[in-house]
């Protein structure tokens, strides 16, 4: 097995960036949702409740994070210094308000009012206890640092689907190429280049991924999370992909070979 294509995204929600290699910090990939859009009230904003997001343009300029909003423009998110508590499922973290310009054009956009948010190197929003004894940290992702999906599962769902869908869908850090189809539900360790990652939760699927991430629209027959949902429901959800946790700091890269270390 090998690493097939890395994938970070700056912005939760937004589109994802395909990266030759993945820098893993105490978050999780360097820069991997460290910024998040907000409603009035702190709570987390997804394509789940506006698809149109996936219509930004999202790319990194010496490690700063730059949005082409249709319409209104090109924007830097830039961190200011004033505090906001914001809720991400059922955590409520310490983050900063982003410059006001790109939050306005954001609010124009999506027809309603939204702020971009950073987190800070302060804030410590802890990955979930129940599956990850250590006191581990997590940015804005949904719960743990990163997720494995494996390329093979892909072409075996789509061999159901009447219309194809990329593995954009899924979000995914670090897609494996060189399994079989359905091998990551049994992975617990996996060794990838130099860094060993903990496989500890499978990962439940939800309407985003009916998302077309070329249209920012949903499919109204709710492809592929229908079809999914047909064969790869569990106690833990409809399920595509593993949430993981990395053991250090390190680097992985394209190419890099995958040995598993642990099974169940």
């Amino acid at each position: 097995m090998k690493v097939h294509s890395l994938w970070v995204y700056p912005v939760k929600s937004l589109a994802g960036i395909c990266v030759d290699e993945l820098d893993l910090d105490d978050f999780g990939p360097a820069g991997d949702r460290r910024w998040m859009i907000v409603d009035e009230e702190g709570h987390f904003v997804t394509q789940r409740s506006h698809p149109e997001l996936a219509n930004i343009q999202v790319s990194l300029v010496e490690g700063q994070v730059q949005l082409g909003i249709p319409g209104q423009g090109s924007f830097t998110l830039k961190p200011s210094s004033e505090r906001i508590t914001t809720l991400v499922w059922r955590d409520w973290t310490s983050a900063l308000l982003g410059q006001p310009d790109a939050s306005e054009a954001l609010s124009r956009f999506c027809s309603s009012s939204v702020r971009f948010v950073y987190m800070p190197d302060d804030s410590f929003r802890r990955v979930d206890p129940e599956r990850v004894k250590d006191r581990r940290r997590v940015s804005f992702a949904d719960g743990f640092p990163l997720l494995i999906t494996n390329l093979s599962s892909l072409e075996e769902l789509n061999s159901r689907l009447q219309v194809p869908v990329e593995m954009r869908r899924f979000r995914p850090n670090v897609v494996v190429q060189g399994a079989a189809p359905w091998d990551e539900d049994h992975w617990r360790e996996l060794d990838v280049g130099a860094c060993r990652l903990s496989l500890v939760k499978p990962c439940s699927r939800c309407a985003m991924t009916t998302v077309d991430p070329d249209l920012g629209v949903k499919d109204p027959a709710t492809q592929p999370l229908k079809t999914l949902s047909g064969y790869r429901r569990t106690e833990d959800g409809v399920i595509f992909g593993m949430n993981a946790v990395h053991d250090s700091a390190g680097r992985i890269q394209v190419g890099d070979s995958i040995t598993t270390i642990k099974t169940e």
